[in-house]
């Protein structure tokens, strides 16, 4: 069960990691330029996770329907309750979410300066912040591998930068870059900090942490992110300007636009709910390195998409990408299997005696 949760968690998160840039950047390439609006966008999908909410809801008013059968006792019959979540937790996932939701702000913004394959680079930076902070913050054990894969993927992230000057879009001021440059690694550095800041309030919490409990913290972390960004769309005059925006969109038009911007904020959306999950599943290290090891591959779909510049040093650092991500996870299956391992001679020895005493 929890290892088919680590793989739809990450098929998610890939989706998310490469598609959200993209599309991001496919709107500010085409005439937008709402940063507010692109920062709701980043969570304002989170309606869809009431399907596996009210799904996981019926399964257990199911179950709870068939114990109280079984128990005949109506008066002591266990109620089905609609939310999981308890008060702290609530309030947990409200503070993280207000943070997501200024991190998706500074994002949007250096998106729409810098080429996707740029804000990328930076962006991957964010595993070494990671370690840092899971690290002090949930005492996150490091093993050679895991070493290995940070060092790897931050060195591939510093190869990139060696060719970052060139990639200053055309129309844009070298004020709009450098703000853009500043904003994209702020972002980095507090989502670097949300991830063990999440998996933190896992271990804190008064009560069992469940996937369908994992979804409603996701929910809340995002209703209360796009409020966030709401409130600043509100004052930028964004609800103003949406309309004729989509009418001056250069490609496609209206009909386009308003596609773009409803699957933008569900591939976002998986972005989110992948990196929770994987958070849940295995660390929050497992999920930056994640991360990291899919910024290359949304670099070449930039160079694809966007016909972006592809030196040799993006080929250097997709290699190293790649060698990174294979030896955290490798090194991850050993310590699994070690561990495998040293339980077996415990319970051989265990059935031996029960052998043994059911002969005498």
């Amino acid at each position: 069960m929890k290892n088919g949760l680590i793989i739809i968690n990450c098929i998610i998160l890939t989706i998310g990691t490469c598609g959200g840039p993209l599309l991001t950047r496919l709107y500010y390439t085409n005439g937008g330029k709402r940063i507010w609006f692109m920062s709701f966008l980043s969570t304002a999908g989170f309606p869809i996770i009431i399907i596996p909410l009210f799904s996981s809801f019926l399964s257990r008013r199911n179950r709870n329907r068939n114990r109280n059968r079984n128990g005949n006792n109506s008066e002591n019959a266990e109620k089905t309750n609609l939310f999981l979540m308890e008060t702290p937790l609530f309030i947990a996932s409200i503070v993280i979410g207000l943070l997501t939701g200024l991190d998706n702000y500074l994002y949007a913004y250096g998106l729409a300066y810098l080429p996707v394959s740029t804000a990328s680079l930076i962006i991957g930076t964010q595993l070494a912040f990671n370690a840092l902070f899971a690290f002090f913050m949930v005492k996150q054990k490091f093993t050679p591998f895991s070493i290995n894969a940070v060092v790897l993927l931050t060195v591939g992230t510093a190869v990139l930068a060696l060719h970052s000057n060139g990639d200053k879009p055309a129309n844009e001021t070298h004020r709009d870059y450098v703000i853009g440059f500043l904003m994209t690694v702020i972002a980095a550095v507090l989502y670097a900090f949300i991830l063990p800041l999440v998996e933190l309030t896992y271990k804190k919490a008064r009560q069992e942490i469940t996937f369908p409990l994992v979804l409603e913290i996701q929910m809340v972390m995002c209703i209360a992110a796009t409020c966030f960004c709401i409130v600043g769309m509100i004052i930028d005059g964004d609800f103003k300007v949406i309309a004729r925006e989509a009418r001056d969109f250069k490609i496609g038009g209206s009909a386009f636009y308003y596609t773009l911007i409803v699957i933008t904020g569900i591939v976002w959306q998986g972005f989110f709910l992948g990196a929770i999950g994987v958070v849940f599943c295995a660390s929050a290290l497992a999920s930056g390195v994640l991360i990291s090891v899919l910024l290359p591959v949304t670099e070449v779909l930039a160079i694809v998409c966007f016909r972006e510049k592809f030196q040799a040093d993006k080929g250097v650092s997709l290699f190293l990408s790649i060698w990174g991500f294979v030896s955290y996870f490798y090194g991850e299956y050993k310590s699994g299997k070690k561990v495998v391992d040293k339980h077996q001679p415990l319970e051989t020895e265990l059935l031996s005696l029960q052998v043994s005493d059911s002969v005498a």
